[in-house]
């Protein structure tokens, strides 16, 4: 097709030079012209937008595709035909078009869709003792737990889900030895084997209840994860299977992704000044657990006051003189917003500097999420609408994915609207004095320091 419109047009080019060149026939009469039409260049495909995300941003789309219930492969961040149909998918049940590639406001919805999936099953990541593997599991669907030397066992309270870690010795094992020995196990009828050789997988019916097996081996040390659950909690069960089994590591020989990663020694976030006697507000969660909270350019900060609903937290810090204050009393109402912050150090070459991203808020439920997420650094960040109204605080949270340990963790960005953050600051009897609209001036860093 390429080399025929590429003839196609030569044929043009020439014979429009030939009827400039050429005198007409007939005294009076005009050449011919040749319209052409213009070549437009190829859509990009779905894929090629997916390859174009980083690593982390593909863990985090596949992890909450998979929680939605519209992706079932495992969670590696690696661009593939069924990840895109499983976005095609998400976007047909919402009854939008499906591209294959999602905006920002169909991002917001799965990401927080997600979310409460997550928190309904309280999922969390565990390191079991015994063995010290590490998985995935939804405490609240399995809230009894008992353990011993051959593993661990979370049991719901009627049996109706059962998660089972096992672990015995074996000589000379191999994963085709291993899942030839589970399929023998009386009761079972397996409908789906996968054989790799540092892995195994079964899935199938176990009498009345389905099953999936994950099996690993590392010299003679078998470590095997079971999943039963009753058929008639599938819709419930299933997307959280497809979760543990990409965060299940038998042999964990560095950190995960799969959970919210470990606190930092040192942390750094965005405070934004809100009182010319010292008072900053910020994301709770960047000043938590902190023996000291340094203000760059003003030393130590106190932690007055925190809301564990919202992830607020007030600072003060004393002695300052020339604050710029923020003006947060009005209230900006438009979607697209300016986030001014600082970002971690690490992303500016060491610098620390003021810097400002574009955002689209998006209203979910009773949460508003910001699409794309800012840079590290910018939880806590001012966020003004295109008019220059106080819209509220960027707060930037761990995104909870299963995926392969050497994975950059990502984070899902949400905003504290601005009436959120009057309320919180007059619930602590600070007076919000700021006239200034120059976020710039009024934003500062914000330093943390844990044991």
């Amino acid at each position: 097709m390429r080399s025929m419109l590429s003839a196609t047009l030569i044929v043009v080019t020439m014979g429009t030079a030939q009827a400039q060149t050429t005198p007409p026939a007939t005294a009076g009469a005009k050449p011919k012209t040749v319209a052409t039409v213009p070549v437009r260049p190829a859509l990009q495909k779905p894929e090629e937008t997916a390859n174009g995300m980083t690593q982390a941003e593909r863990l985090a789309l596949q992890s909450d595709l998979a929680w939605v219930g519209q992706y079932n492969g495992a969670i590696t961040g690696d661009v593939s035909e069924r990840m895109v149909n499983a976005i095609k998918e998400f976007q047909k049940s919402r009854g939008g078009k499906p591209t294959g590639v999602l905006n920002p406001q169909e991002r917001g919805v799965l990401a927080e869709t997600a979310r409460r999936k997550q928190e309904s099953v309280g999922w969390r990541i565990v390191t079991e003792p015994g063995t010290g593997a590490r998985l995935g599991i939804p405490s609240k669907l399995v809230p009894q737990l008992a353990s011993g030397v051959d593993g661990a066992k979370w049991t719901s309270p009627t049996g109706t889900v059962q998660v089972v870690l096992a672990r015995r010795k074996e000589a000379n094992p191999t994963t085709a030895k291993l899942a030839e020995r589970e399929k023998k196990e009386p009761g079972r009828t397996v409908d789906y084997t996968v054989v790799k050789p540092d892995f195994f997988v079964l899935s199938g019916l176990q009498g009345l209840k389905k099953f999936y097996i994950r099996g690993m081996f590392k010299g003679d040390e078998v470590r095997i994860l079971t999943i039963l659950y009753d058929q008639a909690t599938e819709n419930t069960v299933e997307p959280v299977v497809i979760a543990m089994s990409s965060a299940f590591n038998a042999f964990p020989t560095g950190p995960q992704v799969a959970g919210p990663p470990p606190r930092k020694t040192v942390e750094y976030g965005t405070g934004v000044i809100v009182s010319d006697d010292g008072a900053i507000v910020t994301d709770r969660l960047v000043t938590d657990e902190c023996i000291a909270i340094t203000i760059g350019g003003h030393g130590n900060a106190d932690r007055i006051a925190e809301d564990k609903e919202h992830d607020l937290a007030l600072l003060h810090i004393y002695g300052a003189r020339g604050l710029k204050p923020l003006n947060v009393g009005a209230t900006g109402a438009k979607p697209a917003l300016d986030l001014t912050g600082i970002a971690d150090p690490q992303n500016q070459g060491g610098g620390n500097a003021v810097s400002s991203a574009k955002a689209t808020a998006t209203p979910i439920g009773s949460d508003v999420t910001l699409t794309p997420a800012p840079a590290i650094g910018f939880s806590g960040a001012a966020a003004l609408d295109a008019d220059g109204k106080f819209a509220g605080l960027a707060l930037l949270k761990p995104v909870v994915v299963a995926g392969p340990a050497n994975a950059a963790p990502a984070s899902q960005a949400m905003l504290a609207p601005a009436e959120t953050v009057r309320d919180f600051l007059k619930a602590h009897g600070v007076t919000a004095n700021g006239t200034s609209s120059d976020a710039k001036a009024a934003v500062v860093r914000v330093i943390c320091v844990r044991k």
